[in-house]
């Protein structure tokens, strides 16, 4: 599939922004102590994993 110029910065924008996501919840795993937290935050790192390799899949998909 082809995408448009601004459907492709906005896949770059939302990546961006998981990728800091992902930062924030892997730092904030490390520092608390609730269990409960801590599973929330590594459901999150997972999800936000899973979410950047479909948005590198489809950037990998877009016309250059």
């Amino acid at each position: 599939m082809v995408y448009a110029l601004h459907e492709t910065l906005e896949v770059h924008e939302i990546a961006a922004f998981k990728t800091v996501c992902l930062t924030k919840s892997k730092t904030m795993r490390a520092l608390v102590s609730d269990p409960a937290l801590k599973q929330i935050l590594q459901r999150d790192v997972d999800i936000s994993t899973r979410q950047l390799q479909e948005l590198g899949a489809i950037l990998s998909n877009t016309k250059q």
